[in-house]
């Protein structure tokens, strides 16, 4: 079986709140966070969860639960910050740890495009990565975002200055994959 065959995107659920805490606690993964996760806990996840469903039916942020053919929450992957008017649209994706290195974000990342250019009717989806997260900015290029630029020493996280890279893809690059 490849991946994707029994994955599917969802809403997110209420039950979806112990996965996501779980990735947001994991060091590995939180390392690369812009924001200090040591203050989140199951009450602040779930008013997430809540808001985020009804920012889902307003049109303004979709963000989806990865799932297995269980059901399993594996991950979060989002369009934010939409602009209808221009058409653009900033993704994100966080997955859990087990569910990471298994061409889960990749199925994800094709799939939340899809939705984004083929249901959405977006013209660009960009997206903004610590340039420290290498694991996360090849999968970026291996489904088809394109560099844009850094910016240099740019945020002060964790005690020091970061950089941050941008990608985006277009319609149009969309549409040669």
């Amino acid at each position: 079986m490849k991946v994707g065959e029994k994955m599917r995107l969802r809403k997110l659920q209420s039950k979806d709140a112990e996965g996501m805490l779980e990735w947001m606690k994991e060091p590995t993964i939180n390392q690369y966070f812009r924001f200090d996760s040591s203050s989140v806990n199951r009450d602040t996840v779930e008013q997430f969860i809540i808001d985020a469903q009804e920012k889902f039916e307003k049109n303004e942020t979709y963000h989806y639960a990865i799932v297995d053919e269980g059901n399993e929450y594996l991950g979060t992957v989002s369009l934010k910050d939409i602009d209808h008017l221009a058409k653009t649209a900033e993704y994100a994706i966080s997955l859990r740890k087990c569910a990471q290195g298994k061409g889960i974000g990749s199925w994800a990342t094709r799939e939340i495009l899809r939705i984004a250019f083929e249901e959405k009717g977006l013209h660009r989806v960009y997206l903004n990565v610590l340039a420290k997260n290498k694991m996360a900015i090849k999968m970026y290029k291996k489904c088809g975002f394109i560099y844009e630029g850094e910016f240099k020493e740019h945020l002060f996280i964790k005690g020091e200055l970061q950089s941050l890279q941008w990608y985006a893809m277009l319609y149009d690059e969309y549409k040669r994959l």
